[in-house]
């Protein structure tokens, strides 16, 4: 029991990642390795656009990028805020995500294939939507190997039941 909560230690997240982008994908894989890192259960369902995350088939899982549109978050490296309309100037986005990208080797943050290598060495489990596998018409040989299984919904869910298991949307 934890004392200063009366509740039991969390055993067992389950992260569902929908989103696609650099920065969604890679909260994704960083909580998941960490939960991994401290002895916890981990189990990653990558749905609709996160699927990129995990489909070798032209090696997207490796090419994603940071939205510049829409992303009022979006800052240059000095703290600037970039107004939303400047992510729609062409090679804008490839930009941000050349930036991102070289900010994340600065700080040794491993590609996302590696990421997925090393949480299932750790013993997390990935897997991937079926509904957006159909949708996207994709095949689990367009997948990276560390891909457990293919799953509807109901069967993640299945996996994620259980006491003192959180599930985190990204």
């Amino acid at each position: 029991m934890n004392a200063k909560t009366n509740e039991s230690p969390l055993k067992k997240v389950c992260i569902i990642c929908a989103k696609g982008n650099l920065e969604d994908v890679y909260a994704s894989l960083v909580m998941a390795n960490g939960a991994v890192m401290e002895g916890m259960e981990a189990k990653l369902f990558f749905t609709f656009f996160g699927l990129d995350a995990i489909t070798k088939k032209g090696n997207r899982m490796n090419k994603l990028h940071t939205a510049t549109v829409g992303n009022p978050a979006l800052r240059l490296p000095n703290g600037w805020r970039v107004p939303t309309w400047v992510g729609s100037i062409p090679g804008m986005e490839a930009m941000t995500s050349s930036m991102m990208k070289k900010g994340m080797d600065k700080l040794d943050i491993p590609p996302v294939d590696e990421f997925l290598e090393m949480i299932t060495a750790g013993g997390g489990e990935i897997y991937a939507c079926k509904l957006a596998m159909d949708m996207f018409k994709l095949k689990k040989e367009d997948l990276s190997e560390h891909v457990e299984g293919v799953l509807t919904v109901g069967q993640f869910y299945e996996l994620a039941g259980g006491e003192n298991t959180q599930i985190i949307f990204t």
